[in-house]
């Protein structure tokens, strides 16, 4: 590692939306913040040679590669980020934490609880030598939801009686769309519940400070067949295909939809609901507390606000408030732009990196930890198991250690 000449040398496996979200945050973050180390894009990794190389060129990186073996291997690399499907997260980790560099992954953390044990096991080896390693739950970075949970911290909430949190997308409503690899459970490891439920399982906990402790689930496959992409051939046998040529199909085998009640370790009832069948919903993620003293909400699709109930006021003053969260003195916002002026999504990746990149260079644990992601993990698989069974109420196992979040 060379955080004595300030510098931290990243490289990144995957260009795909994370990939060009991830670049964005590396490109931008020693820009905008004052932090004690600074990134340099040094190797991007990607299977095919001509499209990794238009990414390195085309999103910033110094160089690329295509076996990401050779970069986490490298001597000229510090850290790992990594951005691939969730069926590689594990290996990918373990070896270059093995290999002594810091490791920022994407979540899900991995496609199994199993999995996700041996990778909290290993970062916790690395951690006994120095080395640091996060999971990318993005949303936690957005200013307003950063705010929500100094709020709850402070007591403004009061007793945490309910959470509600849902979201719902719709870009796999066409049943003519294809079977891409985020329809394929030994790529993706699950379908709506994994790719976003997670980021609310993530968000819930965060903000109210409780764990799920058990759930009541169901889940569903609305299309349960899908014709297979172009340039697939050979994808159908995998994939318990049939026919072939341009009207060769594959099965779905993650689910489109999950919706479970929930209980919170500290009293609060929870539901939640994660669909990529929502028709019209495109990136639509809503979460609201109801306490005691007031209630909270946040809105994706208005991701500068805070709506806030505050239940001491005196009655004629009572009602939802809006509080636009661009203040200097707002989680985040002091290196931004004047108050009032917004910014998007993609700066919680910014964020997330300059977290990061801090903890790193004071040698810090950055959060959420790989054992915070094993938690949401737990969640994530206690629902597919009450699902399996009915919607039988179902615990969450304990994680190996106590788990923050």
């Amino acid at each position: 590692m060379s955080t004595v000449d300030s510098e931290l040398r990243i490289g990144m496996v995957g260009y795909a939306f994370m990939g060009a979200a991830h670049s964005q945050a590396w490109r931008t973050v020693n820009r905008v913040y004052d932090l004690p180390v600074r990134a340099r894009m040094a190797r991007i990794c990607g299977r095919d040679t001509p499209k990794v190389a238009e990414a390195a060129d085309r999103l910033g990186w110094d160089s690329y590669t295509t076996d990401w073996r050779e970069l986490v291997n490298a001597d000229d690399i510090d850290v790992v980020d990594i951005c691939t499907p969730g069926d590689s997260h594990a290996e990918i980790a373990i070896a270059a934490l093995a290999a002594g560099k810091h490791v920022l992954c994407e979540k899900p953390l991995a496609n199994s609880v199993g999995e996700a044990r041996e990778m909290v096991a290993a970062a916790a080896r690395a951690q006994a030598t120095g080395i640091r390693s996060m999971c990318g739950f993005n949303y936690r970075r957005v200013p307003a939801v950063t705010m929500m949970r100094d709020l709850v911290a402070a007591g403004r909430l009061g007793t945490i009686r309910h959470v509600r949190a849902v979201y719902l997308q719709d870009w796999i409503v066409d049943p003519q769309f294809p079977l891409v690899w985020r329809l394929q459970k030994d790529r993706a490891g699950s379908g709506a519940l994994g790719d976003i439920g997670a980021h609310i399982i993530d968000l819930t906990q965060f903000v109210s400070g409780q764990r799920i402790t058990g759930v009541s689930a169901v889940t569903e496959t609305f299309v349960k067949e899908r014709p297979l992409p172009a340039g697939s051939a050979g994808l159908a046998a995998t994939v318990d295909g049939t026919g072939d040529g341009p009207h060769a199909t594959g099965q779905v085998t993650v689910d489109d939809a999950a919706v479970f009640l929930a209980r919170l370790d500290g009293g609060a009832l929870a539901t939640y609901e994660a669909s990529r069948f929502a028709t019209g919903r495109k990136n639509a993620l809503r979460v609201e507390i109801n306490g005691s003293l007031g209630s909270l909400v946040f809105d994706l699709e208005r991701l500068n606000e805070l709506e806030f109930y505050d239940a001491t006021r005196p009655g004629p003053e009572q009602g939802f408030s809006r509080i636009l969260v661009t203040e200097g003195d707002h989680p985040y916002m002091s290196a931004w732009w004047p108050p009032g002026h917004i910014i998007g999504y993609e700066h919680s990746f910014t964020h997330e990196m300059r977290d990061f990149l801090a903890a790193v260079a004071t040698g810090a644990d950055p959060t959420p930890s790989f054992a915070d992601a094993l938690q949401v993990q737990l969640v994530l698989d206690a629902v597919e198991r009450s699902a399996e069974h009915g919607s039988s109420w179902t615990g969450v196992e304990p994680a190996l250690a106590p788990v923050a979040v």
